[in-house]
C-alpha cells in the first residue's frame, strides 16, 4: 500500500539564543490512509514539532513531506495555506470555540473560506455534528455544553471540509476519564468506520492505546513503531 504521509531525511532545529538545537534529526516515517497513529515521548522529544510540519505549520530545514502526492516541503505562502486549508482538519487540547456561537456555527467556521452556498454549509454541518453525536445540540453555546461535548464540537468542526488529515494534538488533554474515552472511541472509529487517517499527539499511555499504532519518538528520531501496527 502506497503511505498517505511519507518523511524522508527530516531535520529540524531552532535556535536559542546563539545555539542551534536539534529538534528532529534524520527522521523517517510512513503513516498509511486510514491509520489512527499516536504520536508518543517525554517533553523535547520532537512529537509536536513533527505534529506541526505534517500539518503545514511549520517548514522542515532538509528532507522531504509528501501528503497524498503533494510535497508539501516545497509549498510556501498562499499555496500552503490554501493546501492546509483542504487537507487538514484541527483538534486541539483546549476546544478553541468562539463562546457567543452556537454548536453549529462554530462547526461552519471552516466552511465561511470556501464558495459553498449558506445551504450546502448548512447541511454539512448538520452532518458532522451528526456525526459526533451532537446533532440534538447544534443551538447551544459552548457554556451550555461539557468539557467532552466542547471537544465534539471541535471534531466536528476539523471534518467539515473532509480533510485528507485529522491531527490532534493532546485532544483529551482537558477531559476527564470518562469524557476522555468517548472522544478516544470517536476518533478510533472515525478511523475504523470512516476511513479517516487520524494523527495524535499524546502523554497519555491508555489514550494511545485506541490507536492502530504507536510511534514513540526520543531526542529528534522514531525509537520504535515505524514498522509495528499493533493489532
Amino acid at each position: 500500500m502506497t503511505a498517505l504521509v511519507s518523511l524522508r531525511g527530516v531535520d529540524k532545529h531552532y535556535m536559542r539564543g546563539k545555539t542551534k538545537v536539534a529538534v528532529l534529526q534524520q527522521l523517517d516515517l510512513d503513516i498509511q490512509p486510514g491509520e489512527f497513529l499516536a504520536l508518543m515521548g517525554p517533553s523535547g522529544s520532537g512529537k509536536t514539532t513533527l505534529l506541526n510540519l505534517i500539518a503545514g505549520l511549520d517548514e522542515c530545514d532538509a528532507g522531504t513531506i509528501e501528503i497524498a502526492g503533494t510535497r508539501i516541503d516545497t509549498l510556501r505562502g498562499s499555496r500552503l495555506t490554501a493546501w492546509r486549508a483542504r487537507h487538514i482538519g484541527f483538534v486541539f487540547q483546549f476546544y478553541n470555540l468562539i463562546p457567543t456561537l452556537t454548536a453549529a456555527k462554530n462547526g461552519e467556521l471552516p466552511l465561511l473560506l470556501t464558495k459553498l452556498r449558506a445551504t450546502q454549509r448548512s447541511a454539512n454541518v448538520s452532518a458532522a455534528l451528526q456525526l459526533v453525536g451532537l446533532a440534538d445540540r447544534m443551538k447551544h453555546r459552548p457554556s451550555e455544553l461539557s468539557g467532552g461535548q466542547q471537544q465534539r464540537v471541535g471534531i466536528a468542526r476539523a471534518l467539515i471540509a473532509d480533510p485528507t488529515l485529522l491531527v490532534c494534538d493532546e485532544p483529551t488533554g482537558d477531559l476527564d476519564r470518562q469524557s476522555a474515552d468517548e472522544i478516544l472511541s470517536m476518533l478510533r472509529r472515525l478511523s475504523r468506520e470512516h476511513g479517516k487517517t487520524v494523527i495524535m499527539v499524546t502523554h497519555d499511555q491508555k489514550a494511545a492505546d485506541y490507536a492502530s499504532r504507536q510511534v514513540h519518538m526520543d531526542k529528534g528520531r522514531v525509537i520504535d513503531g515505524n514498522d509495528r501496527v499493533a493489532a
